[in-house]
């Protein structure tokens, strides 16, 4: 598993062209079905608009979506998809609305209107590097617990669990690319009488 670039929450940004307003919408998604859920929700929102455009990108599939609703070919949807992926962004979700102005912007003031707008909400919503992290469970003694919790938490691992019983079961998760190391130390530190269960990578964000 390799990390990926989204956005680091929901974002919003007006833009104004020739007494047009769009309205540019940003939220980070995971699926197409994500990604439909939220362009319905604008749509609701904002159902006097002139335009709900739309574009998305996920990374399961390599899916690329827009949609210019209703604005010539190329002017709309495609813009804001160019402006996603120039960022560097996948799993995210563009919708600009536009109420129009009364003055035609042409093709191509389309396309900065479009791009401006959806470039702005990127802005609002933030970036987020998605890195991989897999969680890791052992049990270990009484004596031993409050050494290996501030031993894992000083390396930057989290405490996601502990079950007191006859000895106590510890879950912690900590980024893909330490657990080798933390399943060593924590082997080293008790002479081998931990022995660490991995499982299942999953995906957290750090702030960009």
């Amino acid at each position: 598993m390799t990390g990926y670039l989204t956005a680091a929450g929901y974002g919003e940004a007006e833009y104004e062209d020739k007494h047009s307003r769009f309205i540019g919408h940003v939220k980070p998604v995971t699926s197409e079905a994500e990604a439909k859920a939220f362009i319905g929700e604008i749509r609701k929102q904002y159902a006097d608009a002139t335009h709900n455009v739309y574009a998305y990108a996920l990374r399961e599939g390599s899916i690329l979506r827009w949609s210019d609703d209703g604005e010539p070919g190329g002017t709309s949807g495609q813009p804001t998809l160019s402006v996603l992926q120039g960022a560097g962004l996948t799993d995210v979700c563009c919708v600009t609305t536009r109420y129009f102005g009364g003055i035609l912007l042409g093709s191509g003031g389309l396309v900065r209107a479009y791009s401006n707008a959806a470039r702005l909400a990127v802005a609002a919503a933030g970036t987020a590097r998605m890195t991989p992290w897999r969680k890791g469970a052992f049990t270990c003694s009484y004596a031993r617990y409050e050494r290996l919790r501030r031993l894992l938490e000083d390396r930057g691992a989290r405490i996601e669990d502990a079950s007191f019983g006859a000895e106590v079961e510890m879950v912690f998760s900590a980024p893909e690319g330490q657990c080798g190391g933390l399943g060593e130390l924590l082997r080293d530190v008790t002479a081998g009488e931990i022995e660490v269960i991995y499982g299942e990578s999953v995906f957290r964000p750090t702030p960009v």
